[in-house]
């Protein structure tokens, strides 16, 4: 069989699965084309060996059975040109946050962060991607999750990280004394009545690190609340917040938000630490 005739029929049975994409991929061909180079290790020869097709298949098969992630399949997932390892300890990265970080946060940062702390880190994703675009800094990757930070630490360790980039257990701020330079931030901010509506898909991943109250956005309003006290002067805040941008600005009308350009506008906004009142409140 050669490459391109089952590129077609697995996104042919992708499509007919009725499959729900969003982690990683967003249609079925780039899903079937992502399973294949991930197998064939990206050395896409033309006519495949039958041990090839079967372990394809095979793969295909649990992803339109079981509803699973690719990316929990494979173990792997990307966030530009920089692959994770993936389990069901973690959700899959997909965060805008690294769209920033490719053009090091310009023009937002004047000079480069000696201090970063990534909050609700989960697979460790940002805090690998804030200490390879910022090579002078250190970084703290935090979450609440002890499995996730298991995760965490397989991706640090495999980009060779582990003296900058220190993982350690927190909810939020509450194990965090130091101050920095840069925060960024992806936690959870599903609202409740998404939780309920979700895909199969999404019902794989940890619950922990997506459910956050009736609108979306009770550990945004508690990082508000504290991330002032950990930034130094001139500092940023950065938190995605999904689509959660009307019920944010409702909430806090006197915060000057900067909404920066995505590929989905509006979901991350960015703060200095000027910005921030001592004690954020909801309206």
């Amino acid at each position: 069989m050669r490459v391109s005739e089952l590129l077609r029929k697995t996104a042919r049975g992708f499509s007919r699965a009725k499959l729900h994409f969003g982690h990683g991929t967003h249609n079925a061909r780039e899903e079937a084309a992502w399973l294949i180079s991930s197998v064939l290790g990206f050395l896409l020869e033309q006519e495949l060996r039958p041990r090839q097709v079967r372990e394809i298949e095979t793969l295909a098969r649990r992803r339109m059975r079981e509803r699973i992630p690719l990316a929990y399949l494979l173990k792997e997932a990307w966030l530009g040109e920089h692959s994770f390892y993936v389990d069901k300890r973690v959700i899959v990265p997909r965060s805008f946050i690294a769209e920033l970080l490719r053009d090091h946060m310009r023009p937002w940062l004047q000079r480069e962060p000696k201090s970063a702390l990534d909050l609700c880190t989960g697979s460790g994703c940002l805090a690998v991607l804030l200490a390879l675009e910022f090579p002078a800094s250190r970084v703290t990757a935090a979450d609440l999750s002890p499995t996730a930070l298991q995760v965490a630490r397989i991706n640090i360790g495999n980009y060779k990280l582990g003296k900058r980039v220190h993982a350690v257990r927190s909810d939020l701020f509450h194990s965090i004394s130091r101050k920095y330079d840069l925060i960024v931030s992806n936690p959870p901010y599903v609202t409740t009545r998404s939780m309920r509506k979700l895909p199969k898909e999404y019902r794989h991943e940890p619950s922990l690190a997506l459910a956050a109250g009736s609108d979306g956005l009770d550990l945004v309003h508690r990082i508000l609340a504290e991330a002032r006290k950990h930034l130094n002067p001139g500092g940023l805040l950065v938190c995605e917040i999904g689509g959660n941008r009307r019920a944010l600005e409702r909430a806090c009308p006197r915060l000057e938000f900067t909404w920066p350009e995505t590929s989905d506008p509006g979901t991350v906004f960015i703060l200095r630490r000027e910005q921030l009142p001592a004690r954020a409140s909801r309206g």
